[in-house]
């Protein structure tokens, strides 16, 4: 598997990524993930559909929570053909407590626990740690990658307004 040291840091210390450079054009790979019910979901549960994939170390840190709470407002105002997956490999039960008690219903998040198929196919499995790094994938309907945003220092935002605007771009 291909490793790619210092991809990302965390408070600054570099960390290695496992896995391919996922780049705008490419074909989204496809991945086995569960839901908060323990259910198999694959990229094909969500054909036809615009979807923002965001992958997080844990949705219990400080800025994936906000990042999470934040995508959930913005999806009240996407259309209804743009989904919001939220991927970490947080087990579904802390998933499905977590998105109770903040009160996020639009995002769906999903646990890559089990295989870390998602993490290693987008490249975004961080060796060190076993957790994912912080990016943002939009996928369009044809299931095409049509933008990367990977956060280089884990602690830090995403540009929300970019990632926003690369899905009105196909809309």
């Amino acid at each position: 598997m291909e490793e790619r040291p210092g991809a990302v840091t965390f408070m600054g210390n570099p960390l290695t990524l496992l896995g391919p450079v996922v780049k705008a054009g490419d074909k989204a790979s496809d991945f086995r993930v569960v839901d908060n019910e323990l259910k198999p979901k694959a990229l094909a549960d969500f054909a036809g559909k615009t979807k923002i994939i965001c992958s997080v170390p844990s949705l219990d840190t400080p800025v994936c929570d906000t990042e999470t709470r934040r995508f959930n407002l913005e999806a009240a105002d996407l259309q209804n053909d743009v989904v919001v997956l939220t991927m970490s490999m947080d087990l579904p039960f802390a998933q499905k407590r977590w998105c109770g008690a903040a009160g996020v219903d639009k995002v769906i998040t999903l646990s890559d626990y089990q295989d870390r198929s998602f993490a290693q196919a987008y490249g975004v499995l961080i060796k060190e740690l076993m957790l994912m790094a912080r990016c943002i994938f939009v996928v369009d309907e044809y299931d095409t990658v049509i933008y990367v945003q990977l956060v280089k220092e884990i602690t830090d935002e995403p540009d929300y307004a970019a990632v926003l605007d690369a899905v009105k771009s196909i809309l």
